[in-house]
């Protein structure tokens, strides 16, 4: 058992924890946490899970997933975590503090997914997360989809942080969670929806209304409100003072205190922009930063590190957007804000005055309705409602505002139906790919990523290697589009060609490149499509990774037999299948153990034995340091296993494990374009009809047949389509997704050792 949870907050935070916090740690998990602003939601989460785990709580998930709707959120939850546990470590409290991993606006640290069986917080924006969660990563390898996709849904408890803002999203998340009971996962998930400004109706989505009434709430007690701090924070005096847009820049400079932060929030990083510029003209020494979503995180991390700063003996203005709306744990002593839903403005009143210790704190809001254009992006008649309430009210603090309506915006719906079609990631003829940031994000808000290079010549090198986080700027797909449209270069990874190719149009989530003599940004103001001034690349050493963005681990590593390095597979997926828990796939431990030896039998296929360069001809080979190109255009040893298992009269499961443990042969098979074409026999992926496959891992030789790729039933049997969609159904998407990461990661566990001993 650890220490007393009290321990965990005096030793970290120094004090005790309030009531409500202590109730969380030691009680049931809640469905919903309905806390007020400034009250220590984040620290009642982590050290309750933290504290859970510790005691062997095997019903609390060891992934401690956190949802947030903004970058700037992520960065200060990240730092605060890790933070914390040190701390928690340093002092003897927790023997091991667990790792904590980002997954923001491209960025994603690389081996999260590879340890299913250790404690840790992925913490992340709901753009990175949900796109995750739903098979289609953005800003990542797409072969890597399904292996985010199963651990996302299994073994996790999904935290979904202020909620007010996620949009479409928090539909999404509702459907999931209802998804998980119906189609079953391998590991318990769960998830926690947590906002000051909560409504369960919210989450009342098509299938998870049912459980409305059943959900759990946690909340402030009466106990927690006598606290003193308590009291403090909710009875915090704001004064709330109408103005005029027209004269804001004038009311800021006129309204601002020396030696005091003056937070200005606009709704659009186009008026927050404007207001900044104008201001710097302005200001006569007062230092004034601009904070958005739109830079790349060198810079935005600097300029969040000085906006949390005490603020000198001038004070300091900073203007954002809704990048500090909720969260942020800033207080400033005056705030002007422009018109917005009720529900967000709350959270904006909460950045005032925080600790309720500036007995003169102000609010100003802007009292002059714009047009209906204007008003984006939210609406006029969201504006009209906060309008009529602010023109009622003289005091914000939290005690004296009303609750936000509970009714809840439309948006597109996650269904059954769009879950499993979304299982298979095998992308059209054309490359692309089913489009889900409608159910993530309103269609206005979509984001892409990108980053600027210098290179020689008209095209990007196909050996150049992958953006890493530091150079990542987000940016609309709007603003990208218009970029396009003046015939600027954009460029983007084609996974079909495995090369750059120009970009035509704008897809959400995705990553461009741009050419640093091109344009597009400045490092005070961030993405600005009319810049034509140089963008210097971010300055850091480019981080040796695979090339561009193809994503999955190949076969270039220690020398290993093919039966050397199938035996050390299976050993690697029993010590998985160990720490997580038996029971959850017992039926078919057989199973997993076919597939586990005999995963690889496709790479004694006479293309990959001759890829491997150096290699002794009298063994058959899994692993090599150095392989050459395969003589077939897009061969992949991975379905000449599939239908070689299949012709053995392996089941379904041990092939379709066999088939997809690199991501790249699923639900469906088919030819890609520029194979090439054998004259009269079937080919698939570098594999053609009639193929010899020699005996191998216990297993005959055997001729490949690919009558399966037709539709219906053929000589062989059933279609491998129709094969696979029975499996995924008997099985449910979840629980098939958690038995093939698991053979992947067990794989690359195995591929990482070494021989042992040269070859021969």
């Amino acid at each position: 058992m650890p220490a007393d949870i009290s321990s965990f907050y005096r030793t970290v935070l120094g004090h005790e924890p309030y009531p409500y916090q202590k109730a969380l740690a030691l009680g049931e998990w809640p469905d919903l946490l309905d806390i007020p602003t400034g009250l220590g939601k984040t620290a009642a989460i982590y050290f309750a899970w933290q504290y859970k785990r510790a005691a062997g709580d095997d019903r609390t998930p060891r992934r401690l997933v956190w949802c947030l709707p903004m970058r700037v959120l992520v960065e200060q939850t990240a730092e605060l975590i890790r933070r914390w546990g040190i701390r928690l470590k340093e002092e003897g409290i927790l023997k091991e503090a667990p790792a904590v991993h980002v997954l923001m606006g491209g960025s994603v640290d690389q081996d999260w997914d590879s340890a299913p069986d250790r404690d840790m917080v992925v913490i992340g924006t709901q753009d990175q997360l949900l796109s995750r969660a739903l098979n289609r990563g953005y800003s990542m390898s797409r072969f890597r989809w399904p292996l985010d996709f199963a651990l996302l849904n299994n073994d996790c408890l999904w935290v979904f942080d202020e909620v007010q803002l996620m949009g479409p999203g928090l539909g999404t998340s509702a459907q999931l969670e209802a998804f998980r009971h119906r189609f079953r996962t391998a590991f318990p998930c769960r998830s926690l929806w947590c906002s000051a400004t909560l409504h369960p109706e919210w989450l009342a989505t098509v299938d998870f209304s049912p459980r409305i009434p059943e959900l759990t709430t946690a909340s402030l007690s009466e106990r927690d409100l006598e606290h003193p701090r308590v009291r403090q924070r909710t009875h915090a005096q704001k004064a709330l003072v109408p103005t005029a847009s027209k004269t804001l820049v004038k009311s800021i400079l006129e309204q601002h205190r020396p030696g005091t932060l003056t937070l200005v929030i606009r709704n659009t990083v186009k008026d927050a922009v404007s207001t900044y510029k104008d201001l710097v003209k302005k200001a006569k020494g007062i230092p004034v930063l601009l904070l958005h979503s739109r830079f790349r995180p060198t810079e935005r991390e600097n300029l969040l590190r000085q906006a949390l700063a005490a603020p000198g003996e001038k004070g300091l203005i900073l203007v954002t957007t809704q990048a500090v709306e909720a969260g942020v744990d800033i207080s400033a002593a005056s705030l002007f804000t422009d018109l917005a839903p009720w529900s967000s403005l709350v959270q904006r009143f909460g950045r005032c005055n925080r600790g309720g210790e500036i007995d003169d704190a102000r609010i100003f809001w802007m009292n002059d309705l714009p047009s209906a254009k204007k008003a984006l992006p939210y609406t006029l008649e969201e504006l009209t409602a906060s309008f009529d309430i602010l023109n009622r009210l003289t005091d914000a603090g939290p005690a004296s505002l009303p609750r936000p309506d509970s009714k809840a915006a439309e948006h597109p719906v996650l269904r059954s139906r769009d879950l499993f079609e979304l299982f298979d990631t095998t992308p059209d003829l054309a490359g692309a790919d089913i489009d889900v940031s409608r159910f993530i994000r309103d269609g206005s808000e979509t984001d892409v990523q990108v980053f600027w290079r210098d290179w020689d010549g008209k095209t990007p090198p196909d050996d150049m290697p992958a953006p890493v986080r530091e150079e990542l700027c987000s940016v609309p797909v709007g603003g990208i589009s218009g970029w396009l449209k003046n015939r600027k270069g954009l460029w983007i990874w084609d996974h079909l060609e495995e090369g750059w190719q120009k970009a035509r149009h704008a897809v959400p989530g995705a990553v461009y490149l741009i050419h640093a003599d091109s344009g597009g940004y400045d490092c005070t103001c961030g993405w600005d499509a009319s810049s034509s001034k140089r963008v210097e690349p971010a300055a850091l050493p480019v981080k040796e990774c695979q090339p561009a963005i193809s994503g999955d681990p190949d076969s270039r590593a220690d020398w290993q037999t093919l039966e050397n390095h199938t035996q050390r597979t299976a050993g690697e997926l029993e010590r998985l299948l160990e720490a997580l828990g038996r029971e959850a796939f017992a039926p078919v431990r057989d199973e997993l153990k076919d597939a586990a030896f005999s995963h690889d039998w496709g790479k004694a296929h006479a293309v990959f034995q001759q890829a491997c360069t150096d290699a002794d001809i009298k063994e058959l080979w899994a692993k090599a340091p150095h392989m050459s190109r395969y003589a077939r255009k897009g061969f992949r040893h991975e379905l000449a296993s599939a239908l070689a298992l299949l012709a053995s009269g392996q089941s379904d499961l041990v092939a379709y494990l066999a088939a997809a443990h690199h991501g790249k042969i699923r639900l469906s098979l088919r030819a890609l374009p520029g194979e090439e074409v054998p004259e009269g026999r079937r080919f698939a992926r570098g594999i053609w009809e009639g193929d010899e496959l020699p005996a191998a891992l216990g297993h005959d030789s055997v001729a490949l047949s690919l009558s399966c790729m037709e539709l219906g039933d053929s000589e062989y049997g059933a279609s491998w389509t129709e094969r696979m969609m029975c499996l995924l159904e008997d099985w449910g998407p979840f629980r098939l997704a958690m038995m093939e990461a698991l053979m992947r990661i067990a794989d690359w566990r195995a591929s990482a050792q070494p021989q042992g001993g040269e070859h021969a």
